[in-house]
Formats: structure tokens, sequence, C-alpha cells
């Protein structure tokens, strides 16, 4: 008898998150989380069905550059998939963007936002990547003041409409690298007509959008960040040309192939300042704070969908005589990998709610310290806890994870980027350790820490508010410590950041799991609290030895 591996399925994405159900739930009022509700339903049932199939089907329809035409005129055109398109139109439709700035819910309205991306984006093939640069040029551009340029491209970015709706690209990274970008080598030379352009630009996801912002270092102007400038530049001028840049090929990716990522020369694109002629990398912060955000809560809902996946599969697979889902070694590494997700939604979603005070100006002197250090925070953290699980579900589907016609492998590759973009594992966690360097920031987040877990009072999560508050007493005594030693600092930064993260996680999971007690929505998430918890929460090591790090590094 022939024998046929069933694929996995899903079924409407927010009806079968019981868990986003309940977050909504203690979160939203309960006349807004009504009124939202059929919007969430509608886009769960678009990525469980119509675009989760599309996604298949669409799997080898990749970004295709032209640079000339049949007549010899350099024309650098990009044909985007056909799924990256609808996307392109559904995003103006549904306010994928546009949500955030209607700001109809007031601080909650990024919860709004960012819950119907977490339901949609994991079947639109890293579409986000522009989104979350068009949502940061939107509020780099407000917070940055400049009149004209937010009255001409402000409502563009976050139009409703398909057709007058645009994207973003962020362009900063050259051949120097990607983290130092002080050392950016793009020059900007005054003209006749305005600022023009000249440099390489070698890491750019966002090339099909209709305008950038990027660094430039004004003629003059000395060395290092402060001599850099931010420039607002409009891909194409009114005949539709390209508004000197040349395109020069797409990048050979890893993951996020559906990603037009793209090598540019900018030989005297024309460009506005945004705000000055220096301080381009001071400028860059509320940019940051935006697409930080979107990677944290795009390791969660990237989570989400391989969890979704293997629950399903380990459902119908059988093996040695019973299904996946009925062997105590599956399921134990099944629900080790639910307690890290649901840890990692919660806390991407803690930077989405700070994210919203901070911008309807709502936030306490206290929060506005803890957003500057749980946003670096929850992009390392989930970055790293993302490319954990895609990997432990690639794995659970046996040989079917591997082959690439299953689209199972495209989960864990586009994961893969998450700890890369918009800042490394190491570079966030250094930069955890500047925002610490503000006064009453470190007292910030143990006040936030200890209030979540003062809730707690179920006897079964007493070990997990235990384990908690241990990891954060031995990391005020570490960094205390090291405050002396610079080089210890930085080495340890990694682990201490981590420690941080995973800290705030248990104590969001355990608040969570009580709320779920008490308002019945039963004892799952108490259940991934007390796993969680025995996950590894301290991370911190007292006797780093820098001597045998060098001998092996």
């Amino acid at each position: 008898m022939s024998f046929f591996q069933a694929p996995p399925q899903l079924g409407n994405q927010y009806d079968d998150d019981a868990f986003l159900q309940g977050y909504l739930a203690r979160t939203l009022p309960e006349d807004v989380r009504r009124s939202l509700t059929d919007e969430f339903r509608e886009l769960g049932e678009l990525s469980g069905k119509y675009f989760y199939e599309f996604q298949l089907r669409d799997r080898l329809n990749e970004p295709v550059l032209t640079q000339w035409d049949a007549w010899g005129h350099r024309i650098d055109h990009i044909e985007v998939s056909p799924l990256w398109k609808e996307a392109e139109a559904l995003t103006a439709r549904k306010g994928l963007v546009a949500t955030a700035y209607e700001q109809k819910h007031g601080a909650l309205s990024r919860v709004h936002q960012f819950t119907l991306n977490y339901l949609v984006q994991p079947s639109l093939d890293v579409y986000s990547c522009p989104l979350a640069m068009t949502d940061g040029a939107a509020r780099s551009l407000l917070s940055l003041g400049n009149k004209a340029l937010i009255d001409h491209a402000l409502p563009r970015l976050t139009s409703r409409d398909p057709a007058t709706f645009w994207t973003s690209g962020q362009w900063m990274t050259e051949r120097t690298g990607g983290s130092d970008v002080g050392l950016t080598q793009t020059e900007a030379r005054k003209s006749p007509e305005g600022w023009r352009l000249y440099g390489t630009k070698w890491f750019t996801s966002a090339t099909t959008a209709q305008m950038a912002l990027t660094l430039g270092r004004p003629e003059g102007n000395g060395p290092g960040g402060k001599g850099l400038a931010l420039f607002y530049v409009e891909t194409r001028d009114a005949a539709g040309k390209l508004n000197g840049i040349q395109i020069n090929r797409l990048k050979d990716k890893f993951g996020t192939r559906k990603v037009p990522t793209a090598e540019l020369t900018l030989d005297g694109a024309l460009a506005v300042p945004v705000a000055g002629l220096t301080d381009g990398i001071r400028n860059m912060a509320m940019m940051l704070n935006v697409t930080r955000t979107w990677n944290a809560v795009g390791a969660a809902w990237s989570m989400r969908r391989a969890m979704a996946l293997a629950r399903d599969y380990a459902r119908r697979r059988v093996q040695f005589g019973a299904k996946l889902s009925e062997k105590p070694l599956h399921v134990d590494t099944l629900a080790g990998l639910e307690a890290e997700y649901q840890a990692g939604f919660l806390l991407s979603f803690r930077a989405v709610e700070l994210l919203g005070k901070l911008e309807t100006q709502t936030a306490t002197e206290s929060e506005l310290l803890l957003q500057r250090l749980v946003t670096p925070l929850a992009k390392l953290t989930t970055g790293r806890q993302v490319v954990h699980i895609t990997s432990e579900v690639t794995e659970s589907f046996g040989g079917a994870g591997y082959v690439e016609d299953t689209g199972l492998p495209r989960v864990q590759a586009d994961a893969q980027v998450l700890s890369i973009w918009e800042g490394t594992t190491n570079v966030l966690s250094l930069d955890a350790l500047r925002a610490l360097a503000k006064e009453g920031t470190l007292e910030a987040f143990f006040h936030e820490v200890e209030g979540r877990l003062a809730k707690v009072r179920d006897a079964d999560l007493r070990p997990c508010v235990t384990v908690a508050q241990d990891a954060l007493e031995h990391a005020r005594a570490w960094v205390s410590g090291a405050l002396g030693n610079p080089t210890t600092l930085e080495a340890g930064a990694r682990r201490f950041s981590l420690t941080l993260g995973r800290t705030l996680e248990l104590a969001l999971l355990s608040e969570h799991a009580q709320w779920s007690l008490e308002n019945g929505h039963g004892p799952r998430s108490k259940a991934a609290a007390r796993r969680f918890s025995k996950h590894g929460v301290d991370l911190i090591r007292d006797d780093i030895d820098l001597d045998d790090a060098r001998l092996l590094a």
C-alpha cells in the first residue's frame, strides 16, 4: 500500500491563536477589542488560507533586475514577486502602516497596528521589511519636524489608497560595514539644484521604494558620526527616471530572498537634508526605535508560524504506530518551544506598548527610560529565540523540513536575519549598556520587573518569581562590579543583556499566567512560565576568562 505524508495546514490565524486572544483581552479595553475582532479575524483567515497558499505557489518568484532595455538604455528595473505586489495593495487597504498614525485608540494604536501585522505578515514573504522602514521614515520625519517633507511625504507613507501609498528605504550600510555607520563615505555636494549624493550603498533592502532616508557627509564636514547628515531621497524624478541612482546588482542571500536587496551607486542623486547638516546618526534614533520594534514583533510572528506548522504536522504524522502529537518526547520538545515563543511575544509587545506611549506623549519619565532599554533588549532576545525555534521546527519535520519545495526551509532561513538586521546581538548588547548609562534606567527596569512579579500569587508560579528575582539581583551585582572595568563590561555585555531580556520575559509571562488563571483563560501560560523558568534565565558568568577567550577566538 502506498503512503504519502500529509503536509501541514493552517486555519484562521486569529481564531486558532488563544494566546494572542488572551493578550488582547488583557491589554485592550473591552469595547476596543470587540470593535477590532472582525478586522483581526479577516486578516487571520487571509493569512491561514489565501496568502499562505499564494506563498507556497509563489515560492520560486524572486526579484529580477533588468539593467538595460532592448535599445541599450539603462533602466535598472526590479520586478518583484506577484505576492509582493498584492501585499503592497493589502498594506494600504488594511492600514498596516496607517493604523499607527491615525491613532484612533491613542497609545494602544500601536498594539492595534502590530497585531494586524503579526497576523498576516508570516504569509507575505517578508514584505514587513519595507513596511518597517516606511514606518520608521514616517516617524522620523514627524519627530524631526521638517514641515515641507512632512506635508509632502507623510500622506503618502501613511495612505490607505494603493494608488498613492509609498514605501521607504533606509540606506545606511556601505562597504565599510553595517554597524559603524560613522565610517560612511557617501559625500553630499551642494549644486545649483540642491544637495547631490555620491557614493555606494552596499546593502539596501527596499530598493523598489519611492523614497529613502540615507546618510551622507556634506563636503567640508569632519569625520565620524557627527559629520554625517540625514538626507531624504526620492528614487525617481517626475519623468519616472531614476534619480542619479544605479542598481549594480541584487544580493544573493541565504534568506529573505523575496526582498529586493541591492547594491546602489549614488551618482548625483538629488537629496534634501532632513534636519540640518550634522548629527545624522543621532537623527536616526527614532527610526531605530520603530524598525527594531518591527524586528522583535517579526520574531514573534515567525515563532508563531513555525509552531503552528509544527503542531498541525504532529497531529498528522504517524511514526512507530502513533501520531507525533502522542509521542512524549515530541510533546516535550514542542512544549519547550511554545514556552520560548510565549515569552518572546510578550517582550516584543511590551516594546510595542512603550513605543505607543512614547509617540502619544503619555509615557512617564520612568517609561521613557524603560523604552530606550527595552527596545534593544526585545530585539536581541527575540532574535536569538526565533533562530532557535525555527531550527528546531525544521528538525521536527525530519527530511521534509530540509526540502525546499515544502516551503519549510524558508521559515528558518528568513528568521536568521532577525538577529542581524537593525544591529546584531552583540551590537544591541552594547546599545543596551549605553541605555543603562542614563541615570535612573536600571532602577526603571528593576521597578518594571518587580512590579510584574508582585502580581503573581499562584503557588505553582512562585518558583518562577524566585528565578526572576535571583536573576535580577545577579544582574545588579554584576553590572555594579563591572562598571569600573570596561573590558569585563564589554566581554560580558551579551550575557548580561540576554539575562535582562529573559528576566523581563519571565516576569511578563508569569504575570500573564496569573491573569489567565483569574480570568478564565486556563493554565496554559502557567505551564509555559514554569517551563521557561527552567530554560536558563540567568546567563551571567562571574568568571569570564579573557585570556582563554583570546586563545580560543
